[in-house]
């Protein structure tokens, strides 16, 4: 049976925006969520696994990836959110049930989201039940009106509206400037009617989906979808691989769900941005360490009164060959870093 919307007692605040001098416009906070640059990198091992979509500014790919059985993968590709992608810069996906699919995120502009419906419609002509959001970030939200006129129930975080009624126009306002009028026409706000906290289980009949809302993290508004007859983990950007992690929400709460994560049996997990599938736990290695330099780096530079902006050009800098947009992210992240651990 589906689910019937839900309202919560309480809800956190939106996704905090750092204080960081050498970002003050919210169009600069936008373009670095949207954006990956086309730095080198390593995409990890699959082993056994489909590998990902691996490109670097070409036109993404319509057709999905399926990494289990009734298990698809939409991938982004690695590149600057532009007119020729679309926004289609992180990963999509959607699981078949008996009664029909659930979606879990949907790309950056409607563009996006109609491309992602095409490739459930190549697969399977049963009705889209659950359209679920991982995080509030433009690049996995944006594509959600593609998906208004199949009537399905939108799922998210308790503290997703929020984030959506925070900072909503500014996602907007970025995305039509990014990728362009034509694919950005019919763009619009999404939010969940269904909020998570805690956990929850959906039924695409025969196929259980559990949702489990997180801590604050890579945002406040974190969800991951366990897909219980596979086996695959939806971890959204609780993961990244090769794109630098994004900090916008608590670093010492991303470690420690990484932490309790990694204590999951999964077989596969689906990142936010990287490859289509990848094998558990060890693909949250390169991830972690990175956030555990960026702690660690931060804290000393604390220790020895360094500033800010001192801070926020040295920190986690040995990290930098291992990651696209290091530049790009890295300097904020430690701005971010730095504002929670002065008060630890």
């Amino acid at each position: 049976m589906r689910e019937t919307t839900t309202s919560p007692e309480s809800r956190l605040p939106g996704v905090p925006r750092p204080r960081a001098p050498m970002i003050g416009a919210a169009r600069r906070v936008m373009r670095a969520f949207l954006f990956v640059s086309l730095a080198a990198f390593v995409i990890p091992r699959l082993d056994a696994f489909p590998p990902a979509f691996a490109g670097t500014g070409e036109a993404p790919p319509s057709a999905a990836v399926e990494i289990a059985p009734g298990d698809y993968v939409l991938p982004g590709v690695i590149a600057l959110s532009s007119q020729q992608n679309a926004g289609q810069i992180s990963n999509s996906g959607f699981i078949v049930g008996r009664d029909g699919v659930a979606i879990i995120d949907t790309g950056g502009s409607v563009t996006v989201g109609k491309r992602l419906l095409a490739a459930i419609r190549a697969t399977t002509g049963l009705p889209v039940l659950y359209v679920i959001f991982t995080h509030g970030h433009p690049d996995h939200t944006l594509g959600a009106a593609a998906f208004l006129d199949q009537n399905p129930i939108f799922v998210g975080h308790r503290a997703l509206p929020d984030v959506f009624a925070t900072h909503g126009d500014a996602y907007l306002r970025a995305a039509r400037e990014l990728v362009g009028e034509a694919n950005f026409a019919g763009t619009q706000i999404v939010a969940p009617t269904v909020l998570v906290e805690g956990e929850r289980e959906l039924d695409l009949g025969g196929r259980k989906l559990k949702l489990e809302s997180w801590p604050s993290g890579h945002t406040n508004a974190d969800l991951t979808v366990t897909d219980e007859a596979s086996g695959a983990i939806y971890l959204g950007d609780l993961l990244f691989s090769g794109h630098i992690p994004a900090l916008d929400g608590k670093l010492t709460g991303w470690l420690a769900n990484v932490t309790k994560l990694r204590q999951r049996p999964a077989r596969i997990v689906v990142p936010g941005h990287g490859p289509a599938a990848m094998a558990w736990p060890q693909a949250a290695d390169a991830e972690e360490s990175y956030l555990r330099r960026l702690r660690g780096d931060v804290g000393d530079a604390l220790r020895r009164g360094e500033t800010l902006s001192q801070t926020a050009t040295t920190a986690a800098a040995s990290e930098r060959p291992k990651w696209r947009l290091f530049d790009d992210f890295n300097a904020r992240n430690a701005t971010t870093a730095y504002h929670e651990q002065e008060w630890e």
